[in-house]
């Protein structure tokens, strides 16, 4: 069974910077595409980056330049680093393998980013 663990969100002032872990149990993360998603209250769950077994990255237009998603193929672990964070980054933020541009697996409890101005 596929188990997607999420961590690393907290409270930071807006222009700080946090790092987002996601481990997984089940499922070898540099065999596919990962990406990170994140919902806000009240808005869609969207995807913000992704990272392929090659390790190409693709970024959101909102996030390109500021976030950045990277994987540990030893610690089977993908992170996120999210610098010159603004208030508009407040989400839960998710990770989940990619296929055919879809989530393919249930999602983990995610993280919460709140950025305050």
């Amino acid at each position: 069974q596929v188990q997607l663990v999420e961590s690393g969100g907290g409270w930071v002032k807006a222009g700080g910077s946090l790092r987002l872990s996601c481990a997984a149990s089940g499922i070898i993360f540099r065999a596919a595409s990962t990406g990170w998603y994140r919902q806000a209250p009240g808005k869609q769950r969207e995807l913000v980056a992704t990272i392929t077994p090659g390790g190409s990255t693709n970024y959101g237009d909102s996030v390109k330049g500021r976030f950045t998603i990277s994987r540990d193929n030893a610690k089977n672990t993908v992170y996120l680093q999210m610098n010159s964070l603004k208030p508009e980054d407040t989400a839960v933020y998710y990770c989940n393998v990619v296929l055919s541009d879809s989530p393919y697996y249930n999602w983990g409890q995610g993280t919460q980013v709140t950025v305050s101005s």
